[in-house]
């Protein structure tokens, strides 16, 4: 058994098979991992950005797809699975509680560097262990086959840390559609906010809204589902909470978008009565 970090393109089963989509997600993961440490506190959150734009999909479709297909087809898949699932909860939740804190202070910089310890170790697992025994198991075609699923499920999938949502379906699959438009909405609010000035306080408040009516969504019935006790955590907020919240994010967002837009808008103007 070898690790994928030994092997090429074609013993991994092609460009297609999941194995090579997988290594392909952890070599981006190297180099965002080394643009974060170059980057100033103020660089961090860009980084972090899409640092979280790839592994919270990645290991959503892992959680949804090939988790279960190890689990399947390997005799101790639920052993192997579940050391991995609590990987990666252990980075969900440092994540959300890196959120709460500011850059540059002592606290982010530890948890920080907890998260990427925590995200090496995650690659190590998979590369070394994981995906070489699903290799011995399954065809190259079967890997390709794979390959497609779970990164037709990336592509759709959460891009947030949410720790109470179940590391396994059904769990994780009831609460994908929700929180991958609330998260991706979230995403393109904070993109905008780090591109620029304009319209920060709108941004910043339709961002904190998407942020809280997430955190509100996965404390919904039915999203720990299948969840193992090792995992998870117990829900706290009621549907009621949830409806409130998506009508406030909803309304933050579009205040936002318009205050952007607004500000484009105005700057030609702006710019024409300096020439004056």
């Amino acid at each position: 058994m070898r690790s994928l970090a030994q092997q090429d393109v074609a013993e991994m089963g092609g460009r297609w098979s999941v194995l090579s989509r997988q290594k392909a997600d952890h070599v981006e993961l190297d180099r965002l991992l080394g643009c974060l440490a170059e980057a100033p506190p103020s660089g961090q959150p860009a980084v972090l950005l899409r640092i979280y734009r790839l592994v919270f999909p990645h290991a959503f479709a892992e959680e949804a797809v090939l988790w279960p297909a190890i689990r399947r087809v390997l005799p101790d898949g639920q052993e192997l699975t579940l050391r991995v699932e609590q990987e990666h909860q252990q980075i969900n939740q440092l994540v959300t509680r890196l959120e709460a804190l500011e850059p540059g202070t002592p606290d982010h910089a530890d948890v920080l560097a907890r998260v990427v310890d925590l995200l090496r170790a995650d690659v190590r697992d998979e590369e070394d262990l994981l995906l070489p025994r699903l290799q011995e198991k399954l065809s190259p075609a079967q890997l390709r086959s794979l390959g497609f699923a779970w990164e037709a499920v990336k592509r759709i999938a959460p891009t947030r840390a949410h720790p109470v949502v179940a590391r396994r379906p059904p769990g994780n699959v009831l609460s994908a559609l929700p929180l991958t438009i609330l998260d991706r909405s979230r995403d393109h609010v904070e993109a905008a906010l780090h591109r620029g000035r304009h319209a920060r306080r709108a941004l910043t408040k339709a961002g904190d809204a998407l942020a809280r009516t997430s955190r509100a969504v996965e404390n919904l019935p039915g999203m720990d589902r299948g969840e193992d006790p090792s995992t998870h955590i117990p829900r706290r907020r009621s549907p009621w909470g949830v409806i409130a919240l998506v009508a406030v994010a909803g309304a933050a967002v579009g205040a936002g978008l318009r205050a952007q837009r607004g500000g484009t808008a105005r700057r030609p103007t702006e710019h024409a009565k300096e020439v004056r």
